[in-house]
Order: C-alpha cells, then sequence, then structure tokens
C-alpha cells in the first residue's frame, strides 16, 4: 500500500487550491470589471448616478451632460444609442424628482427613447428568428410582436427601427418583389451604413444576402443582381472578412451569383483578389473551381476542364458541381461517349452518398433529365415541350435554367 498522506502535505495541497480559487475570484471581478467599463463614455452614466446618489449636484451635471455629448459624437444611431440616451434621461428624471421641482419632468423623453431602444431590438431579434426558422425548420414565438410592428411602422423613418421593420416584412410577405419593403431597406442600408457598428452591419447585409439567395434558388432570375449588388457592397465595407479570411462558402456564392448575371470578368477580378484571404486548407480547391466556372460561362470548355482537373476535392458538395460542370460541357461539345461513362459514375457516386439530403435529390434530377435529353428527339415538337413543361415544373433543380437552354 502506498503510504497516507501527512497532515503537513494535506494542509500545503488545500492551501494551493484555496489560494487558486481566490485568485480565479480575483480574475473574474477583473474580467466583470473590465467588461463593465470597456465602454469608457457609458461609464460616465454611472458616475454620474454615483454623483447624484451623493447629492454632488454640480458634479453630477457636468458628467451627465458630458455623457450626453459623447453619445450624440459617436456616428452610430443604433439601438444601443437609444439605450444609453434613455439612462441620461432616467439619470436626469431622478434628480429633477430629487430636487422636490414641480415643473414638468422629462418623462415623454425618456418613455420615447425607450420605446425607440425597444421596438429596435425586439424587431432585429425578430428578423432573425424568422431567417433562421427558414433554414432550420423550428418555430419561434416571439412576444409582443403585433404590438412592436405596428409601433415600429409609426418610427419606420429613424434606421434603427426601419432597417428591421423593413427587413421582417420582406421576409415574411411572399408578394414583396423587389420593389416594395427590400427596396426601401436597400436604399436606407445604403444611405445610414455609417450609423451601425462593423458587427451590426454585418449582420443586416447578411440577412438580406441569405434571403436573396434563397428567392435566386427558387429560380426568380431578378434576386440575383440585388444579392450581388448587396455583396459588392458588403465587400467594399470589408464586413465578408473575419480575422482577415473570407468564407469559402461566400466566396463561392458570391462567383456563382457574378456569373449568372454575366459579370465573369468582375468575377475572375474577385477570385484573385480574395484568393489569398481563402483559408489555406481550401485555398487551391475553392480557386480552381471558381475559375472553372467563370471559364465555362465565357464557353472556354478546356479552361474550365483543366481548372476542373486541377484540384482534390474532399468536400462532397464541391465534387458534385465539379463533376455537374464536367456533364455539361460533354454535352455541350457532343462527347456523348465521356458523357454516358459520366452519367455511370455519377449515378454509382449519388447513390452511395445518402447523407446530402436536399442536394441527393437535386443531382438525381439533374441525372434523369440529362438523360432525358440526351434521348430527345427535337424534331418533335411535343416530345420538346413536353420535356420543358416537367423541368419548369421540377421544385428542386437547381440546372432548370441550363436545360432550357439546351432545349432552344
Amino acid at each position: 500500500m502506498p503510504p497516507c498522506p501527512s497532515l503537513e502535505h494535506l494542509e500545503e495541497g488545500l492551501g494551493v487550491r484555496l489560494a487558486n480559487s481566490a485568485l480565479l475570484a480575483l480574475l473574474e471581478k477583473y474580467l466583470v470589471y473590465k467588461e463593465k467599463f470597456s465602454d469608457e463614455q457609458r461609464g460616465k452614466i454611472r458616475l454620474a448616478a454615483a454623483y447624484r446618489k451623493r447629492n454632488l449636484g454640480r458634479h453630477f451635471q457636468i458628467t451627465l451632460r458630458e455623457a450626453r455629448q459623447s453619445r450624440e459624437r459617436q456616428p452610430w444611431r443604433h439601438a444601443d444609442y437609444y439605450h444609453d440616451l434613455n439612462l441620461i434621461e432616467w439619470e436626469q428624471y431622478q434628480f429633477d424628482t430629487a430636487q422636490k421641482r414641480t415643473d414638468s419632468l422629462n418623462i415623454q423623453a425618456t418613455s420615447d427613447l425607450m420605446d425607440t431602444s425597444f421596438v429596435a431590438r425586439k424587431l432585429r431579434l425578430a428578423c432573425l428568428a424568422v431567417s433562421h426558422q427558414a433554414v432550420y425548420k423550428t418555430e419561434y414565438r416571439i412576444g409582443l410582436l403585433d404590438a412592436v410592428l405596428a409601433e415600429s411602422e409609426r418610427m419606420a423613418d429613424i434606421p434603427a427601427v426601419g432597417l428591421y421593420f423593413h427587413c421582417y416584412h420582406f421576409l415574411t410577405d411572399p408578394f414583396d418583389q423587389g420593389e416594395g419593403h427590400f427596396g426601401h431597406f436597400r436604399e436606407m442600408l445604403a444611405r445610414c451604413a455609417d450609423s451601425f457598428p462593423k458587427e451590426e452591419l454585418r449582420t443586416l447585409y447578411l440577412l438580406a444576402i441569405n434571403f436573396g439567395i434563397k428567392k435566386a434558388n427558387e429560380s426568380r432570375a431578378a434576386w440575383l443582381r440585388n444579392t450581388l449588388d448587396l455583396y459588392q457592397a458588403a465587400l467594399a465595407l470589408e464586413l465578408l472578412l473575419e480575422n482577415g479570411q473570407i468564407s469559402r462558402f461566400a466566396f463561392t456564392n458570391i462567383v456563382a451569383i457574378a456569373v449568372r448575371v454575366g459579370e465573369a470578368d468582375w468575377a475572375e477580378k474577385f477570385i484573385l483578389e480574395y484568393r489569398p484571404k481563402l483559408e489555406r486548407a481550401w485555398r487551391e480547391v475553392t480557386a480552381s473551381l471558381n475559375l472553372a466556372r467563370v471559364a465555362y460561362a465565357r464557353k472556354d470548355y478546356s479552361s474550365a476542364l483543366l481548372h476542373l482537373q486541377r484540384s482534390d476535392y474532399k468536400d462532397t458538395i464541391n465534387n458534385m458541381i465539379a463533376k455537374i460542370y464536367q456533364l455539361k460541357i460533354y454535352y455541350e461539345t457532343d462527347e456523348l461517349d465521356l458523357l454516358n461513362s459520366h452519367l455511370a459514375s455519377l449515378k454509382n457516386y449519388v447513390r452511395r452518398h445518402t447523407a446530402i439530403g436536399y442536394h441527393r435529390t437535386n443531382y438525381t434530377h439533374i441525372l434523369h433529365y440529362t438523360e432525358r435529353l440526351m434521348a430527345l428527339h427535337f424534331n418533335d415538337p411535343k416530345a420538346v415541350a413536353a420535356l420543358r413543361e416537367k423541368i419548369v415544373g421540377e421544385k428542386i433543380l437547381t440546372e432548370r435554367e441550363w436545360f432550357l437552354e439546351m432545349l432552344g
């Protein structure tokens, strides 16, 4: 048996643990203090409160005035701005009532600022909830939403409220096609971009971009230009970079949309400029795939195939995208033997990958309609019309436009 630890050793170990616990408590207090006072100007509001509680009226008024001026000088006009002004008015109210004044108080200003801050925050949360629900098929109950929407319509000229007011409506209104709330949102976002901190501005752009992508995937071609415009504005404001890097998914979306609206030259310039900003592990494969996309758009099939063969597509979806480009090139260049072999390989690939859900359905449809296209008698107008009708009516088919183009 190992020897029992001595009482002296036990006390020494306990002392170390107590010291570590005390050190952790001090560290946590420091972190709380640092977080609480990271905004020096908000700290002035707390300092004014301290002066008020000690009946130091002159110091209170000077400090509160400085807090108000500092908030007016900073450029942001987001929900926190109205929240801070509300705190300032609340301090003024408490000071005035303590002086037993009988004239009118600043209750109206306090209430209005509180309403603006609350409505802006509530609408922002509602927009995030709706956007999340569209992806993850879950349900959120946002309390007081009807009342908030009714009140926000009156405040829609305030950017902190109006942006989320219009955003909520275009996210939830199936009849808004870009001329209504989406148009107002885009105009206000471009005009008031300097009024929001970078993190919130990024959220606003991504809400609109994700919605635009969703609409484009529903074959609403007009949304492609809207979405590319938003991406380009976000790039100009450096909103799509995190730690100096751009997501490979955003990178690919940008190129795909640019090519679809006929901006192949811009897309190539974007690829060359932002390739160094891709995560190193995905840099070459992402750049090669998208350079192939640009070459294909220019009908430069040999360059497109060269780019496609240059990288190892470990990601299943990227691999399938590359294979679909090969399929289209073989069909358009009448390489039917290569195409038949490619189709057989693709069928096996799709059959093996059962975990890609929506994408598996999409690729199965692409293979099916490619075979239908190959077997079609183009001199039979009824057969062509029947296939066109089937393709137009297919709910999940990302290559719908290509098939319709091939049908002439």
